[in-house]
């Protein structure tokens, strides 16, 4: 496996979907078909199709999409999801975060940092319980137990 290769969202509405990921969060428009649509965000290639079982609700779980912001375009972004979307968590991570639903209860998140600076910050942190693997760590697997 070499990465993620697109991740489809199901959603109620194409065009209000389309909209919100173009004009809010500034996803550049591929495709566009009568149910359903391509954009872009950075490198992720997000599909947007219509199902008539999309929700409106959130997911109970924490289970969430982060997007990458820079620095210079977070303040901004965060503001205006504050002021148009429902936001679902206070910041409470490593790098600024601010946590939001799409108009389908999606929960998404912009995200300052990386795996790197995550990594950096709970090596400075020890005392937060979270081991940190370095280089070629041995990998384990519950699949096939020894």
């Amino acid at each position: 496996m070499s990465g993620i290769n697109h991740v489809t969202l199901a959603v109620s509405d194409v065009a209000r979907s389309l909209a919100f990921y173009r004009d809010v969060l500034g996803c550049t428009v591929r495709a566009r078909w009568a149910e359903g649509a391509y954009v872009e965000a950075g490198a992720l290639w997000l599909c947007l199709l219509h199902d008539d079982a999309a929700r409106m609700a959130p997911h109970p779980d924490y289970t969430h999409l982060a997007f990458s912001v820079s620095e210079p375009d977070y303040a901004v972004l965060s503001a205006r999801l504050a002021a148009e979307c429902v936001i679902w968590k206070t910041d409470r991570s490593e790098g600024a975060s601010t946590y939001f639903l799409d108009p389908d209860g999606h929960r998404l998140e912009i995200h300052l940092g990386t795996l790197e600076t995550r990594l950096a910050h709970y090596r400075e942190h020890p005392g937060k319980g979270v081991t940190v693997f370095d280089g070629d760590a041995p990998a384990t697997s519950s699949i096939h137990p020894e």
